[in-house]
């Protein structure tokens, strides 16, 4: 399975040549998807069989942030009212009800999806809320109890895959502990690693998930140079032995500005720091081949997990 270690995106409703030829002759190992490309159900549907057939994969990944309410970019096709921190909220009420309407709602998510054409989403949310997280996060996250956050994240993660919809966790090893918007900003988290270990990293552990999404944080008492995306610290220590995450980890997008280099440095150094992939949101065409062209093709490791993942795929 030839594919370069990169998650693109594009501008447009529809493909450009440029990026028809992108999908062509090169290999992306996804598509990220965004308001920006959704118009109608029929456009989307079309857009998508044109990136599987120009790539010649039928279960090529398209992949997209679809988490309700302030998170939805199918809000023109399917009108979510809905958040994480509703169920959340509603589990301390009666976790039955909760879970039975949650996976209700699961269901007609995944099915919508499905009848999309989309694959994989960006869902759950593991990020444990707390009195000073920032509002980038806010209702996105099931609740301040993390307890109740890696239950509902399970849920989340298994009945995806049993609706063949794979699920991305997301932001390893925690996002909700910053006050600050990576997408504007690099947060900087002064809390330790025990501190950190109860709470944050506690939705994480030994998860389920297939594919995984990282934090552009500073976590100073971990890692005080670099942040988690290009910390080998942090990725082979807390991500991969102490949280015992298995699956690919993919950075968040590269091109906010919590990171401080260019895309291409950017993109080296998640990779050096031990990424599987990077994700680029953008949809600038150009980047998109200066990225293609700079980044390896996947490892033996990361081909055999994306093999486990083509199998909950339709």
């Amino acid at each position: 399975m030839r594919k370069k270690a990169i998650i693109v995106s594009i501008k447009g409703f529809k493909l450009s040549k440029n990026e028809k030829r992108l999908f062509s002759k090169e290999k992306p190992w996804g598509l990220i998807l965004f308001k920006r490309n959704i118009k109608s159900l029929n456009q989307i549907k079309k857009l998508i069989i044109n990136i599987k057939r120009l790539t010649k994969d039928k279960k090529f990944p398209i992949i997209i942030d679809e988490e309700g309410l302030s998170v939805s970019r199918l809000s023109d096709i399917i009108n979510q009212q809905i958040d994480a921190n509703y169920f959340g909220s509603l589990y301390k009420i009666d976790c039955n009800i909760a879970i039975k309407l949650y996976k209700s709602y699961l269901d007609s998510l995944c099915w919508n999806l499905n009848i999309i054409g989309i694959n994989i989403n960006t869902i759950p949310v593991l990020d444990v809320l707390r009195k000073n997280t920032n509002k980038v996060i806010g209702k996105r996250s099931f609740s301040q109890n993390e307890k109740i956050v890696k239950k509902l994240g399970e849920i989340t993660i298994r009945k995806c895959h049993s609706n063949n919809i794979a699920s991305v966790i997301k932001h390893i090893p925690g996002h909700g502990c910053s006050t600050v918007d990576s997408h504007l900003s690099l947060p900087k988290v002064n809390l330790s690693k025990s501190e950190l270990n109860k709470k944050d990293f506690y939705p994480f552990r030994k998860s389920s998930a297939k594919l995984a999404m990282t934090a552009h944080i500073l976590y100073s008492k971990i890692d005080s140079k670099n942040v988690s995306t290009f910390s080998k610290k942090i990725i082979k220590n807390i991500i991969r032995k102490k949280i015992g995450f298995k699956g690919i980890l993919m950075s968040d997008d590269i091109s906010m500005k919590a990171l401080k280099y260019d895309l291409i440095t950017n993109a080296k150094k998640s990779l050096l720091a031990g990424c599987n992939l990077v994700l680029y949101c953008a949809g600038e065409i150009k980047d998109n081949f200066k990225l293609i062209k700079a980044v390896p093709y996947i490892d033996k490791f990361t081909m055999k997990k994306t093999s486990e993942i083509y199998k909950i795929l339709r």
